[in-house]
């Protein structure tokens, strides 16, 4: 028999914040807020930069920085279209994808954002973060056993994304697995001490502390 969960999967939200690309912003949802982070893509960005660069990565640093300005501006329709421009005229840009996705999921166009990420793992298997996008929209839906799994994929990719252990937590809990979700939220809070994040610390923390005291019978 499965035990009784008394954490409620909104406690989470309080966990992270969704990150398109550049830019930080927070998906308003009471299921479930992940996030999203990556430096590689702050490489990629900041690379398109240089001087040294050909006119070809020029104009798709100016596309991207147009997608992130408008997307700032809260002018989500606009940076579809100049995200759409880039994926037109580079088709195997993953990040193009990937950022496509994030911008049609702030739309609330799910299943368009869940194709957008699945091109970008296409393009580049070892996406990670597209995968925790993935279950990030497959928890939205209570897909619980799905979401697992594109979190277990990204964290294949990489150990040590504390955000996908944090994902993976509450995907856990929900499914009445508490000692594998308290497991994966601990790794979690070793991984953000570790990158020096204190406020994701204190956030998992007291998570941490109001699954223990859900697990224990004689707490209220």
């Amino acid at each position: 028999m499965k035990p009784k969960n008394t954490l409620k999967p909104a406690f989470f939200t309080t966990v992270s914040c969704l990150t398109l690309g550049i830019l930080t912003v927070t998906n308003t949802s009471q299921l479930v807020v992940a996030a999203v982070e990556n430096s590689a893509i702050t490489r990629q960005y900041t690379l398109a930069q240089f001087s040294g660069f050909d006119s070809q990565q020029q104009e798709r640093s100016q596309l991207v920085r147009t997608a992130n300005t408008l997307l700032s501006q809260g002018d989500l329709t606009g940076a579809e279209e100049n995200l759409r421009k880039l994926i037109e005229k580079y088709p195997e840009d993953a990040f193009g994808h990937y950022q496509l996705g994030n911008v049609l999921f702030r739309q609330d166009k799910k299943e368009d954002a869940i194709k957008a990420y699945q091109e970008a793992i296409r393009i580049d298997p070892k996406y990670a973060l597209a995968h925790n996008a993935i279950g990030i929209i497959f928890a939205q839906q209570q897909r619980w056993e799905d979401a697992i799994a594109e979190y277990k994929k990204a964290l294949e990719i990489n150990p040590d994304y504390g955000d996908a252990l944090t994902n993976l937590a509450q995907a856990l809990w929900i499914q009445g697995k508490r000692n594998e979700a308290i497991v994966s939220l601990e790794k979690a809070l070793n991984i953000f001490k570790q990158q020096n994040r204190p406020q994701k610390v204190e956030r998992i923390e007291k998570i941490l502390r109001e699954m223990k005291a859900g697990d224990d019978p004689t707490v209220s």
